[in-house]
């Protein structure tokens, strides 16, 4: 199996939310994969993670795949900062 390439294009198909008539993010084609990974992690609504697919020339990713792709050490992106843990703010005070 050869590397994982994130500046392969790539296309994130979200799970549809049933809950919802309509979705609010459908099939997206990204230029780079860390770009729809980024996008899957940081943007979709968990709902419609549940489910979703990235396909990366022949490799597809579920969503706990996707979460290890972002969470790789060769994530090429800046990542969201995680919000501080409420009991270090119950500390600080």
């Amino acid at each position: 199996m050869r590397p994982f390439s994130y500046n392969t294009a790539a296309e994130l198909f979200p799970a549809a939310i049933r809950k919802k008539k309509r979705a609010g993010f459908a099939y997206r084609r990204f230029g780079t994969a860390a770009e729809a990974v980024r996008f899957a992690i940081e943007e979709l609504p968990a709902d419609s993670l549940n489910g979703a697919y990235l396909q990366v020339e022949e490799a597809r990713f579920d969503q706990s795949g996707i979460r290890s792709l972002y969470e790789s050490e060769a994530f090429p992106l800046p990542r969201r900062p995680r919000p501080a843990a409420t009991e270090d703010k119950a500390d600080a005070a």
